[in-house]
C-alpha cells in the first residue's frame, strides 16, 4: 500500500467527512434552495454508512497528524521542506481543515435546528 502524505490524508479526511454528513447536508441544501416536500425528509440513504465515513475521517486526520507531528521529516538542506515556515504553514492548514471537519461531522446533529 502506498504511503499517504499529509496533504493526501487531509484530502481523504475531507472526502470522508463529506460522505459522513451527506445524509443531512443534502436535504438542508435543498430546503435552502426552496425545494421542499415530504420526500426531502426521506433522503437518508447514506445514513447507515455514516459511522464508516466517520471512522475513515478520523483515521485520515490521525494519519495527517502523525505525519506532521510524530514522524520526523527527512529533508536535504536547501529544499522547501527544510524551511520551518513550510512546516508551520502545513500545521496551520491541518488545524483549519481539522476544525472544518469537526463542523462537518457535527452538522447532522445540528441540522434539525435549521429545518
Amino acid at each position: 500500500m502506498a504511503q499517504l502524505t499529509g496533504k493526501s490524508s487531509l484530502i481523504a479526511g475531507v472526502l470522508a467527512a463529506i460522505g459522513a454528513s451527506v445524509c443531512c447536508i443534502g436535504p438542508l441544501v435543498l430546503l435552502a434552495l426552496g425545494v421542499g416536500g415530504t420526500w426531502v425528509g426521506s433522503l437518508t440513504v447514506m445514513e447507515p454508512y455514516r459511522p464508516i465515513f466517520i471512522g475513515l475521517t478520523l483515521l485520515f486526520v490521525g494519519l495527517a497528524f502523525r505525519r506532521l507531528y510524530l514522524v520526523p521529516q527527512v529533508c536535504t538542506p536547501g529544499t522547501r521542506c527544510a524551511d520551518s515556515r513550510t512546516s508551520q504553514k502545513q500545521r496551520l492548514t491541518f488545524w483549519i481543515v481539522a476544525a472544518l471537519l469537526l463542523g462537518l461531522l457535527t452538522l447532522p446533529s445540528l441540522a434539525p435546528l435549521f429545518y
